[in-house]
C-alpha cells in the first residue's frame, strides 16, 4: 500500500513530500530539527487519528503527534506526522475544578479559560507550548512546588491505541496505561484528549527584576538566599543572558501564589541590588503567567541542554556564574523542591525530584554556530562532574538523549514492559522513544 493512499483514509488534509505547503507542515517549533517524514495528516478528529494508526500499522509505519513540536527530536524518517490542530475541545467546569482539552490545545488557552473562574492548570512558562504533549512528559513550571506535576493532576485520557481503538483511560480503567501516560511520554498512544484538574488561584504575583552583568554575583547570592527558605508557593530562577548584540544580563523571575502584598514582602530583597534595568514585577492573572519570562513565542532553531544540580558550590558558581555566557543565549537555574521532591504513592511515572536545582541552558541553533555551541555544553558539563546526577525531567530531554536519563531503572523497565505489550509493533513514536 502506498503513502498516496493515505488520502483517501481519513477525511483530514493530508500532504505528502512534494505538495504545496508540505515542508512548511513538517517543521517543528524547533526550526533546528529536520523531520523528513512520509506524509503530514493534519487530523479532523479522534477517528481520524484511529484510521492514520491502522494505517501506518498495515504499512510498517510509525505515527508521531505533534501539536506545535516544541519537543521534536527528529530521527522519524518515513514516518507519519499527526497534527491536532482541530482537535481544540476546551471545556472548564468550575464547580469540580476541572478541564478537559483536546490535544490540539495550547497552554495559554487554558489559562485564559480557567483565569475567569480564578482557576489555573499547572502550566508552563510559555503560552504556545501543547498541553499534551508537556503534560504527558511530566509537565512543571512556575506551579510545580506547590501543586507538583501537571501529569499527576490527570484524571483520564481519551487515546487511540496501537491497533486503533478509541479508548478512555482511567485510574481504575486501566491502572497500568494510566500510570505510564502520566509521564511517561507519548510512547503507549495516540493520546486525543485529557482531563486534569485545577487549582485555585484567585491571586498571583510575579515578574522580572533585570540587572547588567556586573551585578551577577550579588544577584546569584539573592537567588540562593531566596530558593533557599522560600515557601512551595514562591519558585524563583535566575536567567543570565547573552543576546547577539546587547549587553549581557542577569534576572531574576519569579511567581508567588498568593497576595501581591505578601509576594512583595518575600522579595522585597530584590531591592537591595542597584542598577535595576527592568523590574515587570506586579499582580498578574493565570493567564499572564508568560509575561514573567517573555518567552519566544515564534519557531526558532536552537540548541539546549538541562540537568538537575545537587548544590550550588564553588565550583558549580565559578563554571555557571563566573564564567561568560558566550556562545550560548542563555544560562537558567531554577529553584525546585516543595512538593516536586516528594513521593506521592498515587502518582504516575514521572516520580520525586530530589536535586534542589535545574540547570537549562541554551544556544542559537544556526549552523555557524553548532561546533562551539556543543563544545561549552560539553565543557559545562565536565567542569560540573558530580555536581549534575545524569537524572532529568523528561521535558529537558535534548535529541541525542535518551529517554533513560528521565527515569529511574525500575520505572524505565516497567514503562518499557507497558510498551512492549501495548504496541509490540512499535507503531506510536515519542519525542523519546523508549526503546532504541
Amino acid at each position: 500500500m502506498g503513502i498516496e493512499e493515505l488520502r483517501s483514509a481519513v477525511r483530514g488534509r493530508v500532504l505528502l513530500p512534494g505538495d504545496a505547503g508540505f515542508d512548511q507542515a513538517v517543521q517543528p517549533w524547533n526550526l533546528a530539527v529536520a523531520q523528513p517524514v512520509s506524509g503530514v495528516v493534519a487530523v479532523a478528529d479522534a477517528q481520524d487519528a484511529a484510521d492514520v494508526v491502522k494505517f501506518a500499522r498495515s504499512t510498517n509505519r510509525q505515527v508521531v503527534t505533534q501539536t506545535t513540536g516544541h519537543g521534536a527530536t527528529g530521527g522519524i524518517e518515513d514516518a507519519i506526522l499527526l497534527r491536532t490542530a482541530a482537535l481544540d475541545r476546551l471545556e472548564i467546569d468550575a464547580e469540580r475544578r476541572t478541564a478537559r482539552v483536546g490535544t490540539g490545545v495550547q497552554w495559554g488557552a487554558v489559562q485564559a479559560a480557567a483565569a475567569t473562574h480564578g482557576l489555573t492548570g499547572l502550566a508552563g512558562s510559555n503560552p504556545v507550548v501543547g498541553v499534551t504533549g508537556y503534560t504527558l512528559g511530566g509537565g512543571f513550571g512556575w506551579f510545580a512546588r506547590k501543586y507538583g506535576w501537571a501529569a499527576d493532576a490527570v484524571r483520564a485520557f481519551e487515546i487511540v491505541d496501537a491497533d486503533g481503538r478509541c479508548a478512555r483511560i482511567t485510574a481504575d480503567s486501566d491502572p497500568q496505561l494510566f500510570w505510564a501516560l502520566r509521564g511517561g511520554g507519548g510512547d503507549f498512544a495516540i493520546v486525543t484528549e485529557i482531563e486534569f484538574d485545577l487549582f485555585p488561584l484567585p491571586r498571583l504575583y510575579g515578574g522580572r527584576v533585570m540587572w547588567p552583568a556586573d551585578r551577577t554575583r550579588a544577584v546569584f547570592d539573592l537567588f540562593t538566599e531566596l530558593t533557599t527558605d522560600a515557601p512551595p508557593e514562591l519558585s524563583v530562577w535566575l536567567q543570565r543572558y547573552q543576546i547577539p548584540g546587547a549587553a549581557p544580563t542577569v534576572a531574576i523571575d519569579f511567581a508567588y501564589l498568593g497576595e501581591p502584598d505578601e509576594g512583595r514582602a518575600l522579595t522585597t530583597r530584590l531591592d537591595s541590588i542597584e542598577g535595576i534595568l527592568t523590574d515587570t514585577r506586579g499582580a498578574l492573572t493565570p493567564a499572564q503567567i508568560g509575561r514573567i519570562t517573555a518567552e519566544p513565542t515564534d519557531p526558532s532553531p536552537s540548541l539546549s541542554r538541562g540537568e538537575l544540580l545537587t548544590d550550588l558550590d564553588d565550583a558549580v558558581v565559578k563554571t555557571l556564574i563566573e564564567a561568560p555566557v558566550a556562545p550560548l543565549l542563555n544560562i537558567q537555574l531554577r529553584g525546585l523542591g516543595g512538593v516536586l521532591a516528594e513521593t506521592r504513592p498515587e502518582g504516575g511515572a514521572r516520580g520525586p525530584v530530589t536535586e534542589p536545582y535545574a540547570l537549562y541552558l541554551l544556544g542559537l541553533g544556526l549552523p555557524h554556530l553548532l561546533d562551539d555551541i556543543q563544545t561549552r555544553f560539553t565543557d559545562i558539563l565536565d567542569a560540573l562532574g558530580p555536581h549534575i546526577t545524569g537524572s532529568k525531567p523528561y521535558t529537558f530531554l535534548a535529541p541525542g538523549e535518551t529517554a533513560s536519563a528521565a527515569f529511574e531503572p525500575e520505572t524505565l523497565a516497567r514503562l518499557r514492559q507497558i510498551k512492549t505489550t501495548r504496541d509490540p509493533h512499535n507503531t506510536i513514536r515519542a519525542n523519546f522513544p523508549l526503546h532504541h
